[in-house]
């Protein structure tokens, strides 16, 4: 009996989706024993030329990684979403559009500026990327750098969601298992518990009954308590809105959750219900020392919206209107 083949490819990222494959350290040898490795480039010497020569539906799952920023990623998710049989949403930036999706919320020229004249440590000369340029050699063509950050489902289907920055290799391992097996979900799933994380962290047993805060602290500010709910020491943790399932990695190593699993099924809008949750707790009336509290959330939409501002009802900064 052939063996499944599987597809890997990496988009906008940072590349620890990757890792997370890695990681699963002597049981990626199980895995390579399962499964034929049809297309994983930034691990093996395959090109874009050997998808393309492949029937359709031949590959019978696909893991991209990263969001879609690039000409070059919106034609490659195309074309190995036309050559899979399933493809799965691998981690954050995919599942939500991640720390890349940031960028959504400035404009493009905004970005490209920063880039490649106003850094400090920069010796700008001016030269911004080109699509088309022309060199001795003939006309050489970039990929195009578009005006918003993309997730994976709004350039083509997915069919399954595997969240986390990057996802666990329990996560992965299950995935991998469950395609073998043939008992994956029903078409749309993400591959994780459908419970908040709170639910699962060890901490909220030490949460108080009412839960009330007045003050907001940023994680140097202050020695953490590492028995202790982070919410009830004043620390914002996207615990009460993020989906559960990486196992608190991060509360574990004392530190806040920032949100990498997004919301589970019932939230609609990740940024909108950890806001709501930080709201409800502050233990003010006067607008005074609401606005006072709230001055120190220092960066709200990259801490309530860090991973998921293409998913999200913000989706990206509203383009101005030019001058009347």
């Amino acid at each position: 009996m052939a063996k499944p083949k599987v597809a890997f490819y990496w988009c906008a990222s940072c590349g620890g989706c990757e890792e997370a494959v890695v990681d699963l350290a002597e049981g990626i040898l199980d895995v390579v024993a399962a499964v034929d490795i049809v297309f994983w480039p930034v691990a093996l010497d395959f090109k874009r030329e050997d998808v393309e020569q492949m029937a359709d539906k031949e590959i019978d799952v696909c893991f991209i990684n990263g969001a879609v920023r690039l000409s070059e990623q919106e034609e490659m998710v195309k074309l190995l979403r036309r050559k899979s049989k399933l493809v799965i949403a691998f981690g954050s930036c995919s599942h939500l559009g991640g720390i890349p999706g940031l960028a959504n919320l400035f404009e493009r020229q905004e970005l490209l500026d920063r880039a490649y004249r106003e850094v400090p440590s920069l010796e700008a000369n001016g030269a911004t990327p080109q699509t088309h340029i022309q060199v001795p050699e003939g006309e050489l063509e970039l990929p195009a750098f578009y005006d918003s950050v993309f997730t994976l489902n709004q350039v083509v289907d997915v069919d399954y969601y595997l969240p986390g920055c990057p996802p666990t290799p329990e996560l992965l391992a299950n995935a991998v298992q469950a395609v073998l097996k043939g008992e994956l979900p029903p078409k749309g799933t993400v591959l994780a518990p459908d419970k908040a994380l709170c639910e699962e962290c060890d901490r909220n047993e030490t949460k108080p009954e009412k839960l009330l805060i007045k003050d907001i602290k940023r994680v140097h500010e202050v020695e953490i308590d590492p028995e202790k709910c982070l919410l009830a020491q004043g620390i914002v943790c996207m615990g009460p809105a993020t989906r559960s399932g990486c196992g608190a990695k991060c509360i574990n190593g004392n530190m806040p959750c920032t949100g990498c699993f997004g919301p589970t099924s019932r939230v609609k809008d990740q940024g909108a219900k950890a806001l709501s949750a930080i709201a409800s707790i502050v233990d003010y009336n006067e607008d005074i020392d609401i606005e006072r509290i709230m001055q120190k959330l220092v960066d709200p939409a990259g801490t309530f919206y860090r991973y998921g501002v293409p998913a999200s009802l913000l989706y990206r900064k509203r383009k101005q209107k030019p001058a009347a």
